[in-house]
């Protein structure tokens, strides 16, 4: 079962030609595809709500994370891991389970000059290849929606860290309300999307072995930050020759007019969560 769910997963996120899609819009944009800037890269490069906006808002809340060696579970395409490496001074191993996500993650890497501060491997949070006590902080962001087994992705987290590492968590989480339509980024149905209440979230972290230290909701920003994202693409002729939608693909109109529903209608909530390892 573990396997099945894991492979539609992959599957859901693995986009054919997707590195040569973003050489193209680099292009387009007016910058060198073989030295982008993260800024130039910054509207594909970071797949979760608000893009570098949340990730400098989610790192803010955890300023531990600095300087030191951070594991990125379940990485993407690695804009949050090239981002801790440039801006926070990090090493950075990432882990995802779309092969095609860890091969475009290495190029740009490669192709920003990151390539000895982040290094990416293909593999399932639940079961990483890393040692005991590896890391001194971790991030994992939009990663647990389509875990089910979240008990087991916690406690992978806490055998890697080290005691009183920090841990950053930024998730879609579920909110007081149900009824969330599908598609939605994450998932295209219910069957591969395992939302919790920041609550519950908590109380797992726990179980693992995490004292949580802060949670925040970052639905008021988000609802606001959709708002003006449709504003700005009822303007446009078309989309952006950079942006998420290279990586969400063709129904990314309902994927995301879905989470901006859930997110007015009280259904979802993306939440910032930060806890040190016992």
């Amino acid at each position: 079962m573990k396997r099945q769910l894991e492979d539609e997963v992959s599957a859901h996120y693995h986009k054919a030609g997707l590195l040569d899609a973003i050489v193209n819009g680099l292009t387009a944009s007016g910058a060198d595809p073989d030295a982008p800037t993260l800024e130039e890269l910054a509207p594909v490069d970071e797949f979760h709500t608000a893009g570098r906006a949340a990730t400098l808002m989610a790192l803010d809340m955890a300023p531990e994370i600095t300087g030191i060696h951070v594991l990125d579970a379940g990485c993407g395409i690695g804009g949050t891991a090239r981002y801790l490496a440039k801006e926070k001074g990090c090493q950075v191993t990432g882990i995802d389970l779309t092969a095609s996500f860890i091969e475009i993650a290495t190029a740009l890497s490669e192709r920003t000059g990151l390539a000895e501060a982040c290094d990416f491997h293909t593999g399932s949070v639940l079961d990483m290849p890393f040692e005991n006590n590896s890391f001194a902080g971790a991030v994992s962001f939009h990663v647990a929606m389509n875990i089910a087994d979240r008990s087991r992705f916690y406690s992978e987290l806490a055998r890697v860290l080290k005691p009183r590492a920090h841990l950053c968590v930024f998730d879609v989480m579920k909110g007081p309300e149900e009824g969330l339509e599908y598609p939605v980024p994450w998932a295209e149905t219910e069957v591969s999307s395992f939302l919790k209440t920041p609550r519950e979230t908590s109380g797992l972290l726990e179980l693992a072995g995490f004292e949580v230290v802060r949670l925040e909701s970052l639905r008021d920003f988000a609802i606001e930050f959709f708002q003006k994202a449709f504003a700005k693409a009822a303007q446009q002729d078309g989309p952006a020759p950079l942006g998420l939608h290279l990586l969400t693909g063709a129904n990314t109109a309902a994927k995301f007019q879905n989470y901006a529903t859930g997110l007015d209608n009280g259904q979802i909530d993306p939440t910032v969560l930060v806890a040190t390892r016992n």
